[in-house]
């Protein structure tokens, strides 16, 4: 079938934080679509999902087959998100019975499909999309405005009181930051919290974030990613938007990850300059193009003609 706007994918990549430990990130895509997941670090005393390492991964992978099979350009992507959680609430709670709600797991989602008017992004949660378009401008969208800026002021705070990340192993050995992370975890997709992301709650899919994403002459490159790329620009600075995206494009994605390794576990591997709750996170990352064939088409018209 032809299509007006078409979605290509041109580089993926997902990498675990540290080796040996799962990866709690996934990727998918279709002939209309593709998205990002990054699963929750869990904060439970246990795990209760079996065959994925860890609660995060299976919600991730849950929600990952699912989409690729089931989102297309013209589905409500909320009422298959809805149906998504629906039936990952009844799995886990099959499987792990009553659990505090800072034991449900959950993971953010950032996304972007093609449909018969144009390119319309959606998501929960702190991963995110950056594009570069044409003509030169670009976005960035996400759908918790201030997540990184948040995230960073918090991690400071645990950095300061313990020393770095080194020293404690991981943000879950200090009880004073494992019951503030418990207590916020437990009001996500709640009323009375501000954050919603995917989980076993079906009714936060009512509340994706989701706009429209114009494209400014006629196509643009794009980079779908969990916050741990996000942090190449967000956190360390090494890229602005366009830049980030640049570089996926001219060096590939893996490049931008190598990189990211290296500021996490050589420049600052303590945290102490770029706070953070972990020395490395899993990084996942999807390089797009996108394009209006009816602008191409003109353009093209356009040469030929002069």
């Amino acid at each position: 079938m032809n299509r007006r706007f078409t979605l290509e994918i041109l580089d993926t990549i997902t990498d675990p934080g540290k080796p040996g430990r799962p990866n709690e990130d996934r990727f998918g895509f279709n002939d209309c679509a593709a998205f990002v997941l990054d699963g929750a670090t869990g904060l439970g005393d246990r795990q209760f999902m079996g065959g994925f390492g860890s609660d995060a991964a299976w919600i991730a992978e849950f929600a990952a087959s699912r989409l690729s099979e089931r989102l297309d350009g013209s589905i409500d992507p909320a009422a298959v998100l809805r149906q998504i959680s629906s039936e990952a609430r009844s799995a886990f709670l099959t499987a792990a019975g009553d659990q505090p709600r800072y034991a449900w797991p959950l993971c953010s989602l950032t996304a972007l499909r093609a449909t018969d008017a144009g390119f319309q992004y959606f998501g929960l949660g702190d991963s995110c999309l950056y594009v570069l378009h044409d003509d030169g401008t670009s976005d960035f969208l996400i759908p918790i405005p201030g997540a990184y800026e948040w995230e960073q002021q918090q991690a400071a705070r645990h950095i300061a009181r313990l020393g770095g990340i080194g020293l404690i192993r991981g943000d879950q050995t200090d009880p004073v930051t494992l019951e503030e992370l418990r207590r916020g975890r437990a009001l996500q997709n709640t009323p009375d919290g501000i954050t919603w992301t995917f989980g076993i709650v079906p009714e936060a899919a009512d509340h994706i974030f989701r706009c429209d994403v114009p494209l400014r002459g006629g196509g643009a490159y794009a980079i779908l990613c969990s916050d741990g790329l996000a942090d190449l620009v967000a956190l360390y600075k090494a890229y602005d938007a366009p830049g980030l995206v640049r570089q996926a494009m001219d060096k590939g994605l893996p490049s931008l990850v190598e990189e990211l390794r290296r500021l996490e576990r050589e420049t600052d591997p303590e945290g102490l300059t770029f706070p953070r709750f972990k020395q490395s996170d899993d990084t996942t990352a999807v390089l797009l193009r996108l394009t209006d064939q009816a602008a191409s088409s003109a353009s093209s018209a356009a040469v030929v003609g002069t």
